[in-house]
């Protein structure tokens, strides 16, 4: 594959990918549940999209990480639109398993350490922050957990500013360790996603660096 054409390829995922997203996000704010809520679990998409684009020619990502992006903010923008508690998906897994509450937030959670985990791999290996596959793991492990936490701290602070208001956001649909389980959740995400997927991870990295001239190889 010439450089061209890997860039032409990695355009054409990022076009499709962006319109992808937008339909979905014009759709979800039509009449979403919440505007309020919609504009807090929504706003993650609106800003990445932007900043994949700029970045597209002078740090373009691996395809798996571009793929992952693109499907983290569909499920962030459906959370907006029907709050995560109401999420009619979650509604049929939630009768499915006999469960006592909607579970599409927990796939949020699980999303939010799944994709982070890759991403700041990513990062690490081309910007050669880290050396060693222990270490690779285990500092993409923190970075999930230190957004995680991250995000439980801006929820709090939402419910303090906000009250009542805040609840569609928190959607802790009355489970006092509703915070605990989701940056359980992500911890599983991050550590799935660097078990299952680093091999086809390196992979692609070796391809990036090869066809995109990357001067921040694979290690």
């Amino acid at each position: 594959m010439t450089r061209a054409t890997f860039h032409d390829n990695n355009g054409r995922l990022i076009t499709v990918g962006s319109m992808l997203v937008l339909a979905l996000l014009l759709w979800s704010g039509i009449q979403p549940y919440d505007r309020a809520t919609w504009i807090m679990e929504t706003l993650p998409a609106m800003i990445v999209l932007p900043v994949l684009w700029a970045t597209r020619r002078r740090f373009p990502l691996t395809p798996l990480l571009y793929v992952l992006v693109f499907l983290h903010c569909a499920v962030l923008i459906i959370g907006g639109a029907y709050t995560y508690a109401r999420v009619p998906a979650g509604f049929m897994v939630q009768e499915w398993f006999d469960l006592a509450r909607n579970p599409y937030d927990k796939l949020g959670h699980f999303m939010q350490g799944f994709v982070p985990a890759l991403a700041a791999r990513e990062l690490f290996i081309r910007l050669r922050v880290v050396n060693g596959k222990t270490w690779l793991a285990f500092l993409s492990v923190c970075v999930v957990m230190t957004v995680s936490a991250l995000y439980e701290l801006l929820e709090w602070a939402a419910a303090l500013v906000m009250g009542q208001g805040a609840d569609e956001f928190l959607g802790t649909q009355g489970d006092v360790w509703d915070t605990q389980s989701d940056m359980f959740y992500a911890l599983i995400g991050a550590i799935m996603a660097l078990t299952v997927l680093s091999r086809l991870h390196n992979r692609q990295l070796q391809g990036l660096a090869k066809n995109s001239g990357d001067a921040h190889g694979l290690q």
